[in-house]
């Protein structure tokens, strides 16, 4: 395995946490996309293609694979975005959900997430010879894949409304990736939850001045 591809493969340390080349990359390049799309700028999807990538190795070493599977999911919905945000059409401006929608919606994501989280927590069962440990966390880490599938599709489609669930998701990853010990990706989704929060007041203002 490549240096930048293995979680043992140190760049540097800090503050006495060793931290890999497939962390710093991914986040880096994260925090890039997360950027550009608080922005509404289509440079999110380029920059997201890199995180993806490295995230997705990152996730199976660390036995997440529901973030892992998730990582292919985002990569499919970056180029259909990045093809939505390029077009010159009305459809591509900044939108919101019905009511009605944004709570089908939330119920969506907590109803699918139970038979994810019953799938993840038994893929070592399923496929012993790819999956060596037990999933970490599979119903929270489901949630995780859930609820940022449904964010991202929204993002792609310019809906305000994604930033809402991208807040609600930064602050559970915080969390879940401080307890398995990945701890500058979980100060990565912490500095995502401030510019999710900006990326929320941003794009409300673009609406308000169309």
């Amino acid at each position: 395995m490549s240096v930048f591809f293995d979680i043992e493969s140190i760049a540097f340390n800090i503050w006495n946490y060793p931290l890999s080349y497939v962390e710093l990359i991914g986040t880096l390049f994260g925090l890039l996309s997360v950027f550009y799309a608080s922005k509404a700028n289509i440079l999110t999807w380029p920059s997201g293609v890199i995180n993806e990538l490295f995230l997705f190795i990152l996730f199976f070493q660390v036995q997440l694979y529901a973030d892992m599977f998730l990582q292919v999911y985002f990569f499919i919905v970056t180029l259909y975005g990045w093809f939505h945000w390029n077009s010159k059409t009305t459809e591509s401006r900044i939108t919101t959900l019905r009511r009605k929608s944004l709570v089908i919606t939330i119920f969506l994501i907590l109803l699918l997430s139970l038979p994810a989280g019953f799938m993840v927590q038994n893929l070592h069962v399923y496929m012993p010879q790819h999956f060596k440990m037990p999933a970490a966390f599979p119903y929270v880490d489901s949630l995780v894949m859930v609820g940022s599938i449904a964010a991202t599709l929204l993002l792609s489609r310019k809906r305000l409304d994604n930033w809402y669930f991208w807040i609600a998701i930064d602050l559970i990853c915080v969390v879940l990736y401080s307890v398995k010990g990945i701890y500058f990706l979980a100060l990565e989704y912490l500095v995502f939850l401030g510019m999710a929060i900006y990326g929320l007041l941003y794009w409300k203002k673009q609406v308000s001045n169309d």
